[in-house]
């Protein structure tokens, strides 16, 4: 790894920090599996790396944050724009040894690209390809994604699910002399993440299972260039305005169990940053609520947990008497699943949910959506996106349909019941805080002073 903690730190407002991009030709390549074992290599060292993730996702950035040691956090630029994502790495630059991204999907995927988030930063890229099944080939499809754009940095290629010490010779001699070899993961089960339907499996769940993986994985490129491929690049300022307090002495309650976990720390710094205080429940557990203004009901996995969500009753009162009184909702993907009339799981059973909105959520083992839309809600537009393998028979009637980044046909549902509001989609609050702000009950005009009147005189 270049640089040092001197030169790294010469410039508050532009500091200098290792980084590097981890890219593939698509995916399921095993980019989270190499982020993941660099993060954990440098981890054990004691040196501090933080981890971001390219692209919406809550899944990737859990096992990264188990690596690093450190809270992972997505950053798109679609979603939140390129000055959003530079002043979080700014920031991170300023302290870490190491600053690591993951991409999405494949190197040039999507519009912006992971290509486009590298390019943008002047993050050096490590192509990662899961080579299985083929040698001297490998050497043609890395010389095709290197020549594909003229503004990328490549650090290198990483060669994972390699049979033998041969095989990666083979991989090694077949490569551009522009394109260095940074090594190979052996084909094995012990750098093997778990997988279901939506991605990988949480960390909570694997328990004791996740950092024997992780080692494993840390343990195999130790000897490789991969853990030097970093190298120093600077971080430019680009500070964003300080958000209004509009939320200021307002309590949230959000759902956050093992049926709701898919919740991003940038929202929920926002919301703090507007001045409410949030409350975490559990509608798994918790026999009441919390006593709150408002409820954030995030995505996750009410599926794996639909017969325990269906069984407390006390809960399902206290939702029942909370949109009753007024209460403001938000429920997205999973949370919204657990509003409504009943869950069917994947496997046939059908649970009676929560009832406060129509509609019957059904688990399908493909199809689904993905994908980034924007929210076109009456408080206005917020950037948000899709991930789900469900699908609603009988909701609501909408209010609005998701608008689509590049495709003219209608999005995601959006549906509205006095203060409630549900949607598959999930939302990026900093793309409108004062929208957001709406949302939970709080307009900003409530917090602009009364404008002057005249009265008239009897």
């Amino acid at each position: 790894m270049n640089g040092s903690a001197d030169s790294r730190r010469e410039s508050r407002d532009a500091p200098i920090c290792p980084a590097l991009f981890v890219g593939a030709s698509a995916s399921g390549q095993g980019k989270t599996t190499v982020t993941a074992a660099l993060a954990r290599y440098y981890n054990r060292t004691g040196r501090v790396v933080r981890v971001f993730k390219a692209g919406p996702d809550y899944l990737d950035p859990q096992i990264l944050a188990v690596a690093a040691g450190q809270d992972v956090e997505p950053l798109d630029l679609w979603m939140a724009g390129e000055a959003y994502c530079a002043q979080r790495l700014h920031e991170a630059a300023r302290d870490a040894d190491l600053i690591l991204v993951e991409g999405a999907m494949g190197l040039y995927d999507g519009t912006p690209s992971s290509a486009d988030f590298a390019a943008a930063f002047g993050l050096p890229v490590a192509l990662v390809l899961d080579c299985k099944g083929m040698a001297q080939t490998v050497g043609a499809l890395a010389s095709g994604l290197r020549a594909a754009r003229s503004d990328l940095v490549f650090a290198g290629l990483v060669a994972n699910g390699v049979g033998s010490a041969r095989h990666a010779d083979l991989i090694a001699e077949s490569l551009p002399p522009d394109l260095d070899f940074l090594g190979a993961l052996p084909r094995s089960q012990a750098t093997a993440l778990p997988h279901r339907h939506l991605g990988l499996v949480q960390p909570d769940e694997q328990g004791d299972d996740l950092m024997p993986i992780l080692d494993a994985a840390a343990d195999a490129i130790a000897d490789t260039p991969l853990v030097h491929a970093a190298r120093p690049v600077m971080f430019e300022a680009r500070p964003a305005a300080v958000p209004s307090r509009l939320l200021a002495g307002q309590r949230i309650g959000i759902a956050r169990d093992a049926a709701f976990s898919f919740v991003y720390a940038a929202n929920e710094r926002l919301l703090a940053d507007m001045g409410a205080t949030l409350v975490p429940f559990s509608p798994l557990a918790d026999r009441a609520l919390p006593p709150v203004d408002a409820l954030w009901l995030p995505g996750g996995y009410p599926e794996l947990y639909a017969a325990e969500l269906s069984a407390n009753d006390a809960m399902r009162a206290a939702l029942h008497e909370f949109h009753a009184c007024g209460g403001a909702i938000l429920a997205e993907c999973g949370g919204m699943l657990y509003l409504q009339d009943t869950l069917t799981e994947l496997t046939g059973p059908t649970h009676a949910m929560m009832g406060l909105i129509p509609g019957a959520g059904v688990m399908r083992d493909k199809g689904g959506c993905q994908g980034m839309q924007t929210a076109p809600l009456p408080e206005g537009d917020i950037r948000a996106h899709a991930h789900h393998r469900s699908r609603t028979d009988d909701g609501a009637t909408p209010i609005a349909y998701g608008r689509r980044q590049r495709h003219p046909a209608p999005g995601e549902a959006i549906v509205r019941c006095d203060g409630l509001t549900a949607t598959y989609l999930h939302l990026f609050f900093a793309s409108n805080p004062a929208a957001v702000a709406a949302l939970f009950g709080v307009s900003a005009a409530a917090h602009e002073p009364p404008s002057a009147t005249t009265v008239d005189s009897a």
